[in-house]
Parts: structure tokens; C-alpha cells; sequence
């Protein structure tokens, strides 16, 4: 179910990514950016309740810095 707007801007314009969202932007799969995500100095993760978001800007910097992941 798509919510009003969603695809109104493209993903790499968007400053918030879902899981399935980022793992299309970046080409990691899903269970990989979860298991990045699980840990409580994640840069690029933002907790809405139980909802994990992905900021988008800090993950490029994030990855452009690391050399494996």
C-alpha cells in the first residue's frame, strides 16, 4: 500500500529511507543494513517508535569512508 505522495520525490532526493528503500539507493541488501543498523552508535539511523529510518546524506558519508562492510 503506497502512501499519499510517496513517489512524489525520487529516492535519491529523499533526506529519509526505509530498509527496503535504502537497500535499492545503495545496493546492500536488507538483512545487511539491519544488522548495521542494530547498533546503538549507528550514524545513519533514526528510530520513529519501533520504524527504523536510514538518512540518507550521513549513509553516503558513511560508506564513502569505509573501505568493507
Amino acid at each position: 500500500m503506497a502512501i499519499k505522495g510517496e513517489d512524489k520525490y525520487p529516492i535519491w532526493q529523499r533526506s529519509y529511507l526505509t530498509i527496503e528503500e535504502a537497500a535499492l539507493y545503495s545496493g546492500i541488501g536488507r538483512g545487511k543494513l539491519r544488522q548495521m543498523t542494530e547498533s546503538e552508535d549507528c550514524p545513519f539511523v533514526l528510530w520513529n517508535g519501533t520504524k527504523r529510518l536510514i538518512k540518507r546524506r550521513v549513509l553516503d558519508e558513511y560508506l564513502d569512508k569505509m573501505y568493507s562492510i
